[in-house]
Parts: structure tokens; sequence; C-alpha cells
């Protein structure tokens, strides 16, 4: 057979079309008016037999530009990191590449204690009482949080930081206009959150502060000046925090977060062209029933055995979904899986190591960039792995440049902020060295 991915024999066709009583697949259009049926050929490729279409997937994908053939300083969101190879061996297991909602907690358990402990760990890095399974990805996370701190506290403004992922703002608003929300955004005052514009721009209407840190621009946000402003209304105070840097910086939790979110992508989760990724979200007791999504819970049987079930699942989000705390219904439970074999494998002390080789990794980055003519830094605020630099070139002319050397370079703020055209975000992981630091720093030498 040429086509083994379609195993469909011709008695298979007739066999199904005698089931259902028609005679032949076109039969099975006859309702629609002739009119509107379309009747020329679509625009695509040929079938292609398995071996050539082998091939030519091949050929496709090696046009790519992986991490195994380019030097990355790319960041903005997705990173490389070091993914131990324990992580890919677990979760390719067919028991878990495989599973699906446990809603029969008697098959599930193994399902359901991978969920717990992935709930457990991420409570214990961002200091919050209860973290949910999981949720599709950092920006839908945030707009959930948004969308919990309204139904909380009753008011339909949110103040959110411009210092925030640009990307998880766009989601943001797009939230925001469903619910009837108000989304005000506070600007930046040298690579942070603009404190006295937040203070005005927070009042009575509030239901919520949000911002980032470390910010979008790798810089960390002074958390215990904004708690003040977010809680001076009663309003909620939302934290978007980079997992990873929690291995050393002090948790939002102590810093009296309310609703804590991000994404999981860097705990041993791949960049794969943007996803798909897994979000985390964590909130106090006082607010655990609004939580969005599901919550697994541990008990004993009636034997006292220790076991695990699906709880504070809020049904109305299935059935009654005017009366739903979200429309979200599901997880990521196989990279909430790789989140939580990747802490394991890695412990407290390897999560610590791992974030101040990108601290330190980072810093002497950006002194070394800062010796190259043409290139400026700029922000001077303490930052985790990522940091800003000003080019005498264009940033997309000097990634193209960067490209043919063998590195994809940083990310165009100028896309975002046309304030900071010429402006380039460089991300630096434990995963570089020395040499390609250096690499990176003669090659801008050449080009500036």
């Amino acid at each position: 057979m040429k086509f083994r991915y379609l195993p469909m024999t011709e008695q298979d066709r007739k066999e199904m079309l005698s089931t259902i009583g028609v005679e032949s697949i076109e039969d099975l259009f006859s309702e629609i008016p002739e009119s509107v049926r379309f009747k020329g050929r679509l625009n695509i490729p040929e079938p292609m037999p398995e071996p050539v279409l082998i091939r030519h997937m091949n050929r496709l994908a090696g046009k790519n530009a992986s991490f195994d053939q380019y030097t990355s300083f790319l960041g903005a969101g997705v990173y490389e990191h070091h993914i131990p190879s324990v992580v890919n061996h677990v979760i390719s297991r067919s028991e878990f590449y495989t599973a699906y909602t446990p809603y029969q907690p008697e098959i599930s358990q193994g399902e359901l204690q991978a969920i717990f402990e992935f709930q457990t760990m991420i409570c214990e890095l961002t200091g919050m009482d209860v973290a949910n399974s999981s949720m599709y990805d950092g920006p839908t996370a945030l707009a959930e949080a948004a969308s919990m701190a309204a139904a909380v506290s009753r008011k339909r403004k949110i103040v959110v930081s411009r210092a925030v992922h640009p990307e998880a703002r766009a989601i943001l608003a797009t939230s925001a206009k469903g619910l009837g929300l108000t989304v005000v955004e506070v600007p930046c005052a040298d690579g942070l959150t603009d404190l006295k514009q937040l203070e005005a721009a927070a009042d009575e209407d509030t239901a919520a502060v949000i911002v980032q840190s470390p910010n979008f621009f790798g810089n960390i946000e002074d958390l215990a000046a904004i708690e003040k402003t977010a809680h001076a209304h009663k309003g909620l105070f939302i934290v978007s925090a980079n997992p990873l840097s929690l291995g050393i910086l002090k948790p939002p939790g102590e810093y009296g977060a309310d609703i804590v979110v991000g994404d999981a992508q860097p705990l041993g989760i791949p960049a794969s062209y943007g996803g798909p990724h897994c979000g985390y979200f964590a909130t106090t007791q006082a607010h655990m029933r609004r939580i969005p999504g599901r919550i697994v819970g541990q008990t004993v049987d009636e034997e006292g055995v220790r076991g695990f079930v699906l709880t504070l699942q809020a049904r109305e989000q299935h059935i009654r979904r005017d009366k739903a705390t979200s429309n979200i219904c599901s997880n990521q439970a196989l990279n909430a899986l790789a989140a939580s074999v990747y802490m394991s494998a890695m412990g407290k002390q390897g999560m610590q190591e791992v974030a101040r080789l990108n601290v330190q990794k980072a810093h002497y980055a950006k002194k070394r960039l800062a010796e190259v003519k043409g290139v400026e830094t700029v922000f001077n605020q303490p930052f985790f792995n990522e940091f800003v630099i000003k080019l005498s070139r264009p940033v997309k002319e000097v990634n193209e440049e960067l490209f043919k050397a063998g590195i994809i370079g940083g990310y165009d703020l100028g896309r975002d902020y046309p304030e900071l055209k010429d402006h380039m975000l460089v991300a630096v992981t434990e995963v570089r060295t020395k040499e390609e630091i250096d690499q990176l720093a003669e090659v801008l030498g050449g080009l500036l």
C-alpha cells in the first residue's frame, strides 16, 4: 500500500457506507445545495507515497534554524535551556504520553500524582498556598488571573505595566474586551514600571495591578513598593514570574502577591517553535475556590491508603457556562509532567545553581558587549538572564548578518516599543559558553 498512513481499503469503504445506509460518498453531501458546493479543484499538492513524503518533510525540516546548528541569544519569553535526558524518557512512556483527563481516579493514580507534584512544587517556588494543575501557557494564565481578580473584587479596571510581555498584554486585552473590563497600561521608566504613574493609575475601581518580574526587559521590579500600591485600594496584586528565576529570587508570595502566574517553559520544556508550553497559576487559600481550571487533591481511601483525586473543579465550566469561573476546562498535563520531572531531577540545589549560572553568564555578556564599539548598554537595573542593548544599526539588519555567522540574535524591541528603535533584547542562559558570548561580541564588532 502506497499510503499506509491512510489505511482505508475499498472494502472498508463499502462496509461503512452500507452500515449507514448510503451507496456513495456523494450521498453524504446530498443535503448541501449545489449552488454552494465548491466545483473546482483545491489548490493543494498532489498526495505523495510515504517514502517520497518523508524525504520531502526532511528537506523542509532541514531549512529550520535549530539550536543544534546555531547559537541562540533569542529569548523574549521562550528560552533555550538544558533539559536532562530523564525528562523526555519519562514523558515518552505510554502511560503518560497517551494519558487523558483523569476523570476516573481509580485508574488514573499515576497521572493524578504527577499533577499533584507539579502543583506542590509550583507552590514552593512561588511562595503561594495553592496552585492549579496548569494552564495552556503563561499569557493565558495572566489573562485568567485578571478575570479572577475582577470576579473577586467586583471591580472592572485592570492596571498592567507596559514592562509585561507584549503578547501577554495582547491576550489580556482580548480577554478583557469579552468580559467588559477596562485595561490601563502604565508606562516604563528606565526599564522598570513607573511607580508614580502606577500609583496615579490605581484607584478605587481597580480590580488588580499586574506586573512581571523579571520583566520583559529582564529587569527585576520593586515588588515591595508595587504591593503597597496594588493593595492601597483593596485590589489584587498579580505577579508574572519566570519560574527558573525563583531559584534565587525572593518568591512573590513573600511580597504579598495574591496571584502568581507564568510560563513553565524554562523548566524542561523545549522551545518547539513557540509551543505547546505550560502555564502555571498559584494563589492564596483565600481565593482558592475562584481558581480557574482544576486542582488535584491528596486524600486516603477507606483503608487509609494515600490516593489522589480531582477536587474543587468548577463543574459549571462544563455545564452552566453563564456561572463559570473560567472557560478553561483543560490543562497541559504532559508539559506539567515535564516540568515536574525537571524540578525533581534538579532538586533545590540544582535549581539554585542553574539560576545563578543564568545570572552570571548574562552579566558577563552585558559587560563583554559593552566593550564593543557601536553597542550601548541601557537600563542600569538588576536583571536575571536578559538585558537590553542599543545598536548603531537597525536590529533587523544586524540579525540578518548574525544569522549568516551561525548566530540567532536577540529580539528587536522596536517591534513592540517604538521608543526603543534599534534596541535589542539579548538572552543568555546556562547553556551559553564564554566562547559563544565572546564570538557574539566579535561578530557584532565587525558589523557595527
